[in-house]
């Protein structure tokens, strides 16, 4: 009797997983796909190359395999497809300023450099998304040619000069600048802070100085940085390079100052950092909203070892 019961009980439940099973079939989020291609403009070889690897998540023209579309495999399918477009989306190219386009390459490349992308867990089920280091070389040459390094004149550079000089006294100066979207109020004080490092970036020709606040000062000597303590902050302050006739760089145009503020409580959202941008000498707000803080993830996001943080600062005894 307590076998059939058993039994009874294993098909009765069965019948029920498959029920289940088939119902949740026809409860699919809504996902856009569409096979018309876009006016990607760039060469056939790199926009097959990310036609490959990103465009199914990073693309209205999305291709769903047979596995992907049983539910629940659906459900989670569909969240990183719209996650990924919410970061970048090809097929809406043609909407991202000329000016832009070139830095979500070079970004598009550190993220495949870095290994973030295509996603482990997709490139696994879905091996022909794999880039290869040909494909890597590829598009890294075509990403030279988008590179211009030519000397400007005395009167530019003279220009340039005069311009750092006012940067330096409008920041000294402690005038009204609006909060970050997200409300982060911006720091004046940051340009007392010691240079922790440098960078460049060749795709968009600025150099950059990052500074670092007491905190962030004590856990680099104190060897603490993986992950930063609460309080930590940097500052980083890109300009425009001026190249003279010797080859010299100059620091042009203020670009813009960005801030990293640790707090793993009140940032939990974002990965524990508070992000801000300023823009300009004028030091405008970036971001219609507190969601511009999508684009500062997922530019972070290959760093996710490393605290989110990019630079690697200098060694102070």
């Amino acid at each position: 009797m307590k076998h059939l019961f058993q039994n009874k009980l294993f098909r009765i439940t069965l019948f029920i997983i498959i029920f289940i099973f088939l119902a949740i079939q026809f409860i699919k989020p809504k996902l856009e796909i569409s096979s018309q291609s876009n006016d990607l403009s760039l060469n056939p070889a790199l926009k097959q190359i990310f036609k490959k690897a990103c465009y199914d998540c990073h693309s209205n023209e999305t291709n769903l395999s047979w596995f992907d579309k049983i539910q629940p495999a659906y459900w989670l399918v569909a969240q990183h497809v719209k996650t990924g477009r919410q970061y970048l989306n090809f097929s809406r190219w043609d909407s991202i300023p000329k000016t832009v386009q070139k830095g979500v390459l070079f970004e598009s490349l550190n993220q495949i450099q870095f290994g973030t992308m295509p996603l482990g867990s997709y490139e696994k089920i879905h091996p022909g998304s794999k880039v290869s280091s040909s494909e890597v070389s590829e598009i890294e040459k075509y990403l030279s040619t988008l590179i211009t390094n030519n000397p400007s004149d005395s009167s530019v550079i003279n220009s340039a000069n005069r311009q750092y000089n006012n940067w330096l006294q409008h920041q000294a100066l402690n005038f009204a600048t609006a909060p970050s979207p997200n409300g982060i109020e911006f720091i004046p004080a940051y340009k007392n802070w010691k240079a922790i490092s440098s960078t460049d970036r060749l795709d968009n020709g600025t150099m950059r100085i990052i500074f670092g606040n007491d905190i962030a000062v004590k856990a680099i000597s104190n060897k603490n940085i993986n992950p930063w303590p609460d309080g930590t902050i940097f500052a980083k302050a890109a300009w425009a390079q001026v190249r003279d006739s010797l080859g010299n760089v100059h620091a042009g145009q203020f670009i813009q100052v960005e801030f990293m503020i640790k707090d793993a409580r009140k940032y939990a959202s974002t990965h524990g950092w508070g992000f801000a941008r300023w823009k300009g000498v004028s030091l405008l707000p970036y971001g219609k909203n507190k969601l511009f803080t999508t684009e500062c993830m997922g530019c972070h996001q290959p760093m996710k070892n490393n605290d989110f943080v990019f630079t690697m600062p200098l060694t102070f005894k």
